[in-house]
């Protein structure tokens, strides 16, 4: 199945995973809208709306530049109502948009806290919900959120728990919907890393300079994304997804073109 034709609308998209998913489904002639809050650059992050849809168009697909605040409803409102307008519907959303701090309690202030749960919690549901009317009208309509595999392990929580609750609420979501959307035919999934991956977020974090040395470029999750979000919907939902493994059911061998460091031990991402 392709995507030529297909309408994508991904949150969080001017960069890193998220971009690396609206490229792939551009090399099939896809239609992406972007809805992210960077209009103008960024100090130290690369990457806006604008770039992010002039490089789908150099994939070969049509894109709209939504500037858009997760944490305003009707700022995803107005996103949402711009691409079923420009496009004439949504086949596919993808919750892609994070915010992260990785620090124990103590350390985690209230502005952080609440900007991993407006953007991780909040963000994803009110992007769902926004978009479920027009997917509801799709042929073969599928949410992906990019979040971990659900799990009650202590380890997954302690180091950084205010942001693992968020990403897990994310999941917690897919759950839900993949079983009150089933009736529509609209199919929840997740999906989540094996190995830590190379955005221009890694290097902003503790060691991640380093760490990216052992990591795999966002491509492995876009091909990964590919997949599900081309799988009959009725067909694949309520799944936990992690990209190496739906990837070698789905016959990949060749792992290490993925490498940022051919032959290196790669380190393995949160909660696996």
């Amino acid at each position: 199945m392709s995507l030529r034709g297909k309408t994508l609308f991904i949150t969080g998209g001017s960069r890193g995973i998220g971009l690396a998913i609206a490229e792939r489904a551009a090399r099939d002639g896809a239609n992406v809208a972007i809805a992210a809050k960077t209009e103008t650059p960024h100090p130290k992050l690369e990457g806006t709306v604008f770039s992010a849809a002039a490089r789908i168009e150099q994939a070969g697909g049509q894109a709209l530049a939504c500037v858009c605040d997760l944490r305003f409803e009707e700022q995803i409102q107005s996103a949402v109502a711009a691409c079923v307008q420009r496009f004439g519907g949504i086949d596919i959303l993808i919750n892609n948009a994070s915010a992260i701090s990785l620090t124990p309690t103590l350390q985690t202030d209230a502005k952080r806290y609440d900007l991993m749960h407006q953007i991780n919690a909040r963000g994803t549901f009110l992007a769902s919900k926004a978009c479920i009317p027009a997917l509801s009208q799709a042929a073969n309509p599928h949410i992906l959120n990019l979040s971990p595999p659900l799990s009650l392990k202590p380890e997954f929580f302690a180091p950084h728990v205010a942001y693992s609750v968020a990403k897990f609420n994310m999941s917690l979501y897919a759950l839900g919907m993949a079983e009150e959307l089933r009736p529509q035919g609209i199919a929840v999934n997740c999906l989540w890393p094996a190995t830590v991956i190379a955005t221009s977020a890694l290097n902003h974090l503790p060691g991640g300079e380093s760490l990216a040395l052992h990591s795999r470029r966002p491509e492995i999750v876009a091909d990964a994304a590919y997949e599900i979000i081309t799988s009959p919907s009725r067909e694949h939902t309520g799944q936990f997804h992690i990209d190496e493994v739906i990837l070698r059911e789905r016959g990949v061998r060749d792992f290490e073109r993925y490498s940022v460091t051919p032959g290196v031990v790669l380190a393995p991402d949160l909660f696996m």
